[in-house]
């Protein structure tokens, strides 16, 4: 019982985070995305030590796990763009796997960076 409101509590604090990254985003006209922007946030909020990784880790444990059923609608969103995925399916193919090699690439070299950077500071 207690894990299941531990749980609760957890994936309320991602939707109230997200809630209000939403307000913000749209009161003070940001050109960003609330979701990028609530993401930001919770790093800035992790980073900082304000929320510790262990107040989200139950809910965010269990949507990494079952991110696979979130993409659902999205891929039956899809078929009603059939026509234009057989017209230009290949480029589209190939621009959404360039643009996910260059943000692996990115990452890697990021993280390589600040592991480095941690090992000069130990």
């Amino acid at each position: 019982m207690k894990r299941a409101v531990l749980f609760i509590g957890q994936i309320a604090f991602l939707i109230v985070l997200y809630q209000l990254s939403v307000l913000i985003t749209a009161t003070l006209n940001i050109p960003i995305p609330a979701s990028v922007f609530g993401m930001l946030a919770l790093l800035l909020l992790l980073s900082t030590g304000v929320v510790p990784d262990r107040f989200i880790a139950l809910g965010a444990t269990f949507l990494n796990k079952h991110l696979a059923f979130f993409f659902i609608p999205i891929a039956v969103g899809l078929m009603a763009y059939g026509d234009l995925i057989r017209s230009d399916g290949l480029s589209l193919f190939l621009m959404i796997a360039g643009s996910s090699i260059i943000g692996l690439l990115v990452t890697s070299g990021l993280s390589a960076i600040l592991s480095a950077k941690g090992r000069e500071k130990q």
